[in-house]
């Protein structure tokens, strides 16, 4: 996301920044303003990390690199059919116009990151179980 916003890809196409207004917008009256802070951290990665955690050992598949692969479908179409419309851009951000640019740009940029986290975790769980 850091090199979309650098690079000037698909500026409309901000899915943290809507998902930061809806957050604020529902959770502000129901818990108090000194933890509102807390919103600011809740992202993607940090959601998809925890979510990745609990089901690795269950993916399909002992290649880390096909469980990657796997999670990051997996991944993509949730966010595609489930959050971005419930943050408003409707299914895979269709109704921003763009056309099939944003659902491209996120299917890349979730392979980049489940097969990345993929790896390390299974490089990270290698190193803990022999220790």
């Amino acid at each position: 996301m850091e090199l979309k916003h650098r690079t000037g890809i698909l500026p409309e196409f901000d899915p943290y920044s809507d998902l930061q207004r809806m957050l604020s917008s529902v959770a502000s009256p129901a818990i108090d303003t000194s933890w509102v802070w807390l919103l600011t951290y809740i992202n993607g990665a940090m959601l998809l990390g925890f979510l990745f955690g609990q089901i690795f050992p269950y993916l399909p598949s002992k290649n880390v690199f096909i469980k990657g692969t796997m999670f990051g479908v997996f991944s993509w179409l949730l966010l595609g059919l489930v959050f971005l419309p419930l943050i408003g851009s409707g299914p895979f951000a269709y109704a921003l116009g763009l056309g099939a640019m944003p659902a491209l740009l996120m299917l890349a940029m979730l392979m980049v990151y489940s097969i990345a986290v993929s790896l390390l975790y299974a490089k990270l769980t290698r190193t803990a179980d022999t220790a």
